[in-house]
């Protein structure tokens, strides 16, 4: 008879909960083994020590011939001693690992991830249409609290689908792959520890596919391999027949001349073969347990066996397998570095016989390494979908819908704030907009790169800030921090203009299905034309059917509303003053902003402005 079942607590269910116990499991499991490390440490020093007192006695005098026996016993006792030690220091970076992923998901429930080394600069582009705006690759953006890959192609990967809007198929899949994801959190961690153990920085698999896909490298001395075989044996029965006397002991000396040609004429096509390889291993050769996890786990969703099924070839054999193999053969390659290499060399011709193995070895399975890697970087990049919805479990997974552009949400909020203020928006259809006005300070920005950045993290596959969210597959468009350049000699103004020609031009391209996100645009020119040149551009994008919003502080704009009645609506943001201090409450309200506050910040500030009489305003 089965017991009561009991429910875990909220608090036991918590990301804070789970990540404290891992981390916890984790040092306690680091203790034991750096104990068991120094017992290992000491009872090396004994071996050894009793060892080198045998020898010595021995050749002293002071023990018989026969302690040489007992010495080589201690030899062979400290050799294995080394062997199993060498172990333990693995399983405790291993567990160092697990601290540190566990502290670092700690720090993600915090603003602790803001001090995240890796925030993803490479990936910003100038000419990105919502990028920098929005606060995807650079400090305090999404990239940086959501990368948790191990791989330089899981961080390619995941940044891929940070730039790009996905189809409403793709999107689907990842949200249900990233779902099951989600509770696995000893794979995601598993596979992440076992890829950062092949280096001490982020491994790049881009040059070990680019040696396995370069295509034979030792065609011009084929010859060599064959010989490589028969000579050192021929040597070798000449020596032995000199020897029983059945042939001149000299003669095999011609057979060790031959094999020292030989060492010469392959020489250079061997090294080249080398160096190349050797760039692009980098640690590859101890790959194998991280397919050997995945390739081990048990998954429900397609996706994700699709996933896996790029690291399981047609064959029965595992890509573990294969990378073990090629970690076994490199080995005979690595032993190049030994001091006795030289000679080995030239007797057996070993770098030959290695490096024909190795190209054997990539002539079965090169054209199949980018697969396997690829199958991979999807997998980190999913797990990086999965580990927002684990810590941010107030996110919902968002609703696709195939006409547009929609974009419906309600309690949206900035998916970067610690307790961001929820607010509804609602762009139901082609040629949707929403024109903020406020004082400055009070969240109309905000509230653009919430929607922008919430959409971004949607068609990503990701979950989003809020309670509901439903969209369609667009195109994000943004015009929020242009810069000018002084290196270009491209004034505020005229960047700005080129950034808006940039948006309008991509619209037109995504046939309307786009969400512009433009804030205070054209403040390099005079009021009147401002006024004037906004509600062009206005309605330039409406007339392409996109939808979006835009801020502004210019009020004549609000007056589109009217022309466009039902599409086009007024919001706005207030702030009011409570003893003497200015309260934001962060609220979208419908209508047009009847106060403003300019003058009170440049005040607070302790700028010595006036107010204008009623006059000079009526005058103004």
């Amino acid at each position: 008879m089965r017991g009561p079942v009991t429910t875990p607590s909220p608090d036991a269910l918590s990301p804070h909960f789970t990540y404290t116990e891992r981390r916890a499991t984790a040092e306690a499991e680091l203790k034991r083994l750096d104990a068991l490390s120094a017992r290992y440490a000491n009872l090396r020093a004994v071996v050894f020590t009793a060892g080198a007192a045998v020898a010595l006695a021995v050749m002293f005098g002071r023990l018989p011939k026969t302690g040489w026996w007992a010495a080589g016993a201690a030899l062979v006792g400290y050799i294995v001693l080394a062997v199993v030690h060498h172990q333990v220091f693995l399983r405790e970076e291993r567990q160092r690992q697990y601290v540190q992923l566990n502290t670092r998901g700690l720090a993600r429930l915090t603003r602790g991830w803001h001090d995240f080394a890796e925030r993803g600069e490479r990936f910003l582009v100038g000419s990105h249409l919502y990028a920098a705006d929005l606060d995807v690759f650079g400090q305090g953006s999404v990239f940086q609290l959501m990368n948790e890959t191990a791989t330089r192609a899981g961080e390619e990967r995941l940044a891929a689908w940070l730039s790009r809007p996905a189809g409403v198929a793709q999107v689907r899949a990842r949200q249900e792959a990233a779902r099951e994801l989600v509770p696995r959190m000893d794979l995601r961690q598993d596979v992440c520890v076992e890829a950062r153990a092949v280096a001490k920085e982020k491994a790049d698999p881009g040059l070990f596919i680019q040696w396995a896909e370069s295509g034979p490298s030792l065609t011009g001395i084929r010859w060599a391999r064959s010989v490589a075989v028969v000579l050192p044996l021929l040597t070798l029965s000449l020596y032995v027949l000199g020897q029983l006397g059945a042939a001149p002991r000299s003669l095999w000396w011609g057979g060790l001349l031959a094999q020292l040609a030989v060492v010469a004429l392959t020489r250079k096509p061997l090294r080249a073969m080398e160096e190349l390889m050797s760039a692009g291993e980098r640690g590859f050769v101890r790959y194998a347990p991280v397919f050997e996890r995945v390739e081990r786990e048990r998954f429900e969703h397609p996706e994700l066996r699709r996933v896996q099924s790029g690291m399981q070839p047609e064959t029965r054999e595992p890509v573990s397998a294969r990378l073990k193999r090629f970690s076994f053969l490199y080995s005979f390659v690595e032993f190049k570095r030994h001091q006795f290499h030289p000679v080995v060399h030239l007797f057996t011709l070993w770098d030959v016989h290695a490096l024909f193995a190795l190209e054997r070895w990539r002539e079965q399975h090169g054209a199949q390494v980018r697969g396997w890697f690829e199958a991979l970087a999807e997998l980190e990049a999913l797990s990086c979908l999965a580990g927002l919805a684990h810590d941010r479990p107030g996110f919902i997974w968002p609703a696709l819908e195939e006409a547009g552009p929609k974009v419906e949400t309600l309690g949206v909020g900035h998916p970067l704030l610690d307790e961001p203020v929820p607010n509804d928006v609602s762009l139901p259809g082609p040629g949707c907009a929403l024109i903020l006005t406020g004082s400055n300070m009070s969240g109309k920005t905000t509230l653009l790169r919430a929607l922008g950045l919430n959409a971004v993290l949607a068609l990503a596959g990701a979950p989003v800030c809020a309670r509901a969210f439903t969209l369609s597959p667009l195109q994000v468009l943004t015009s929020m921090r242009v810069k000018d350049s002084l290196e270009r000699g491209v004034s505020y103004f005229y960047a700005e203009v080129q950034r808006i020609k940039a948006v309008l031009d991509a619209a037109a391209a995504a046939q309307g299905q786009a969400l512009f996100l433009l804030d205070e645009i054209l403040l390099g020119t005079n009021t009147r034309e401002r006024q004037i040149a906004s509600r062009e551009v206005l309605r330039l994008l409406l007339a392409t059917g996109a939808s979006g919003g835009v801020t502004t502080h210019d009020l004549s704009l609000a007056s589109l509303a009217d022309e466009h009645a039902g599409r086009v609506m007024n919001m706005h943001f207030r702030d009011h003053l409570e003893e003497g201090k200015m309260v934001f409450d962060y609220r979208l309200r419908p209508g047009v902003v009847d106060t403003t506050n300019a003058l009170r910040v440049l005040k607070m500030a302790g700028v010595p402005v006036e107010d204008p009489t009623p006059d000079a305003v009526r005058h103004e």
